[in-house]
């Protein structure tokens, strides 16, 4: 039983067929579960793949770049989808002075309409609606840099990689500069198939662009697969960011009916807009070429970190930014959707007029409402080494690299150590032995290629010799989906060491639920296996109670789940429903001093947040304002908490004193909460927009 108490008030997916056919296994699991009154569910085995280790391309040890100035690159499929789905992230890393260059794949020009509401049929232009867009644009970034929305932006023809050109706009105000780059690739092939996911998928194609209103190019051009993969590694190679934001290249399955989908403009079976899907895809497979070219003949790892964000998922999941973050949110998309009653400059259009006002809160979708990220977790891994000093593991240039304090309390961070492993998702997952070395999970994208050829994921394993030493050679663990297309919808890996010797492996699967691999004392990996339960976000939070059985919880659609042993060296297995209230976003998980396990999570659209005992009795209220997700741990004063406030600071409460840091950068996703042996300090430790950690010993 749970007991709570809450803080305030109470076309085919590119490169693979579309999902399953038949009813969907995980409703059959849930219904059956119900059906047994409360009764754990079965768990069913699927084989281990056959797996010798990851390729070749892990090896450690190349030199890493240390960039001179941060700086955010945004790859984009339209105009407006970093507004939609990255902010309020991208606002507060402009805020902070860091630079900001943005590259549109597409023209956005979609049916040509740029729909005025009330206004009755308009004629489709599809140029007029393309330059609409870019100057909306113009407008949000203009006020996010705290100018007049119609200030004037230089515009120019920037040429890239294969003598291609494209348009450039840029702003500067102050030490702060945005520059927006259109590539500007057509929507809709001359064929009329979606023109981006056929660009991914189809051998031969060429895709041409268009050349906007107002535009300074004189003339279109065109990409093929290569082409463009080539000239977004380009803009790396030009720009040397140190943070790639982009979309997710590996939505969920969703089954919704055609009437549904066709109006929130779902590809078929997945949770998001194909050429959502085709941009990050391209954006990923850039992103490893540029490592590839870099580290050619003994180069070094280029220095940036990488981000994905979930796009029409929003809609299908509680909504976890909380009022005032939304607004201040959804006010960028204002000066974006413009109005034709503005005097803006641009004779073909003020902006996307179907987006502005209050359009973007009163939709039905509610894309504006969330932010997810797609591979979800606290950066970096922090560990205590041998003698104190602390150590940072990271994702950097998509392999793992570690970072050890030059002394025990010093705060400084030495240069950067490469560990392999790549290409990497961002978020990894790490559990310590009881001998003190540390085991790394990653989610490899261990081929990623169009044309129909191989696409596919695993998880991998990297594990220390010596505690604080070196480590052995990575491990492929495989994945819980025997089919590709499948495999590519699991989550970021999450480990925990239970008492008895054994380490838990925990991953989402395709089906939304959880599979788990079991190392055993003697170090062998079982098999994998299908826990079960209801469907769940990624964001998985474990934690081992005073008995030594292991939990796992995650945030469903209208209740946490959770999963655990009947005793220590059981099988983890689904527990009948929680009953606590609707989680906004993932929980935390932390062991009790009496024993029992505190969740902490924050309800749908509110910054307050709740509190429940698993197994002891009602947990105190705790008051920590503020959105996203909460990092916390034992500690002998008792538990202390880590966050972001409501303007993206991170706050501390520790011993009931709330505590923050001025001048502390904004943090890439969550920032971590380390507690010395004993529970001594804290320590925060974040990944800044420099690609390099910071630390925080307040």
């Amino acid at each position: 039983m749970a007991s709570t108490n809450e803080g305030g008030r109470a076309p085919a997916r590119p490169g693979e067929g579309g999902p399953r056919s038949g009813p969907d296994r995980r409703a059959l699991i849930t219904s059956a579960a119900a059906a047994a009154a409360g009764l754990a569910v079965s768990s069913c085995s699927v084989p281990a793949p056959r797996r010798t280790g990851p390729a070749p391309d892990p090896l450690p040890g190349k030199p890493i770049s240390r960039p001179r100035r941060a700086l955010l690159l945004q790859i984009l499929a339209h105009p407006d989808d970093d507004l939609y789905f990255m902010n309020p992230d991208t606002q507060q890393t402009l805020d902070s002075g860091v630079p900001l260059v943005c590259v549109y794949v597409t023209a956005g020009e979609a049916n040509g309409v740029n729909r005025v509401p009330g206004a009755g049929p308009q004629p489709a232009d599809r140029t007029a609606y393309s330059s609409a867009r870019h100057q909306g644009l113009r407008q949000a970034y203009a006020v996010l840099l705290g100018l007049p929305r119609f200030t004037g932006w230089q515009r120019s023809v920037t040429t890239l990689r294969g003598d291609r050109k494209a348009e450039l706009n840029t702003l500067v105000n102050g030490d702060r500069r945005v520059e927006l780059v259109f590539l500007n690739l057509a929507m809709h092939t001359t064929r009329g198939r979606t023109g981006l996911p056929s660009l991914w998928e189809a051998r031969g194609l060429s895709l041409r662009t268009v050349v906007a209103d107002g535009s300074p190019l004189e003339k279109p051009g065109s990409y093929d697969h290569d082409g463009l993969v080539d000239v977004l590694a380009g803009l790396m190679e030009r720009y040397l960011p140190t943070v790639v934001q982009t979309l997710d290249p590996d939505p969920d399955i969703q089954h919704s009916d055609e009437a549904t989908r066709r109006r929130d403009s779902e590809q078929p079976g997945y949770s998001d807009h194909a050429d959502h899907t085709a941009a990050a895809s391209f954006a990923w497979a850039a992103m490893i070429r540029r490592v590839a070219e870099a580290t050619e003949g003994g180069g070094e790892v280029p220095g940036f970190v990488a981000t994905s964000y979930r796009g029409y998922y929003n809609r299908h999941w509680p909504k976890n930014l909380p009022e005032p973050v939304l607004r201040k949110k959804a006010s960028h998309l204002v000066p974006y959707g413009g109005s034709p009653d503005w005097e803006c400059g641009n004779a073909a259009g003020c902006g996307d007029y179907n987006v502005g006002g209050d359009r973007p809160l009163t939709n039905r979708k509610g894309w504006v409402r969330s932010t997810h990220y797609r591979y979800p977790g606290a950066r970096p891994i922090v560990a205590t080494g041998p003698g104190g000093r602390l150590t940072a593991y990271g994702v950097l240039g998509l392999r793992v690299a570690r970072w050890r304090e030059t002394a025990p309390g010093s705060g400084v961070w030495g240069a950067p150590d490469d560990l392999g492993g790549g290409p990497l998702a961002p978020a990894l997952g790490a559990a310590a032995l009881p001998d003190g070395r540390q085991l790394l999970f990653g989610l490899r994208f261990s081929s990623l290629a169009g044309h129909g050829a191989a696409n596919t994921r695993e998880i991998v394993l990297l594990e220390e010799r010596a505690p604080g030493g070196e480590s052995g050679a990575w491990t492929g663990l495989g994945n819980p989906e025997k089919r590709h297309e499948r495999g590519r919808r699991i989550g970021s890996p999450v480990a925990v060491a239970a008492p008895d010797g054994r380490v838990h492996l925990f991953v989402r699967n395709a089906d939304k639920g959880i599979s788990t691999r079991v190392r055993g004392t003697a170090g062998r990996w079982d098999a994998w296996r299908d826990l079960g339960g209801g469907e769940i976000q990624d964001g998985l939070a474990t934690a081992v109670d005073g008995h030594g059985r292991v939990h796992v919880f995650a945030a469903g659609h209208e209740t946490v789940h959770h999963w655990t042993q009947d005793a220590p060296g059981r099988p983890v297995t689904a527990r009948p429903g929680t009953g606590l209230p609707t989680p906004g976003g993932s929980p935390t998980a932390l062991t009790a001093a009496d024993g029992g396990i505190d969740l902490i999570y924050r309800r749908p659209a509110t910054a307050h947040l709740t509190t429940a005992r698993i197994g002891g009795a009602r947990p105190a209220r705790v008051r920590f304002h503020g959105y996203g997700a909460v990092g916390a741990a034992t500690a002998p004063a008792g538990p202390v908490l880590l966050g972001r406030d409501r303007d993206g600071r991170v706050q501390l409460l520790a011993e009931g004193r709330l505590l923050r840091r001025d001048g502390l950068p904004p943090s890439l996703e969550g920032a971590t909460l380390h507690l010395g042996p004993g529970g001594r300090g804290p320590v925060v430790v974040g990944m800044g927009a420099d690609a390099a950690p910071w630390l925080w010993r307040p």
